[in-house]
């Protein structure tokens, strides 16, 4: 096979196919809980810690005091952006919660669709007692 066919037949596998039907969902996933995160639980975040902006927060390393950080940026200073770490942790927990309650719901219905089948029956009494009839023949 050269090597375009073979490219070709390990992009039409079903593994990599999953992987990234995954991917993509994944990332509308991540669009739809940033969005949850940015419009509704940081501002209630920020309404119980007094209006506090994450994003905001930063110290600059040439010592220098600035109103915000549009203005250290505008004057060039070399700024840490701690909010932003502060802000991208607690994306992190949030999302990591949307996804445990997704997959506890996924396993909570796979478990509803596994339906426990019978035991085989065993022999009657009957066929025990033709198998043990036919054995004392022999």
């Amino acid at each position: 096979m050269g090597f375009f066919a073979d490219f070709k037949a390990s992009l039409l596998k079903g593994d990599v196919l999953s992987l990234a039907t995954a991917v993509v969902i994944g990332g509308a996933f991540g669009k739809i809980v940033g969005s949850a995160v940015d419009d509704i639980i940081m501002p209630v975040v920020g309404l119980l810690t007094g209006g506090i902006d994450f994003t905001q927060k930063f110290v600059t390393l040439d010592g220098n005091s600035y109103p915000n950080l549009a203005a250290a940026k505008a004057a060039g200073a070399a700024v840490i952006t701690y909010g932003n770490l502060v802000q991208a942790i607690i994306n992190f927990v949030i999302i990591s919660f949307f996804v445990f309650v997704v997959l506890r719901a996924a396993e909570k219905a796979k478990k509803k669709e596994t339906v426990v089948e019978a035991a085989p029956a065993g022999p009657t009494q009957e066929e025990l007692l033709t198998q043990i009839r036919d054995l004392l023949k022999k």
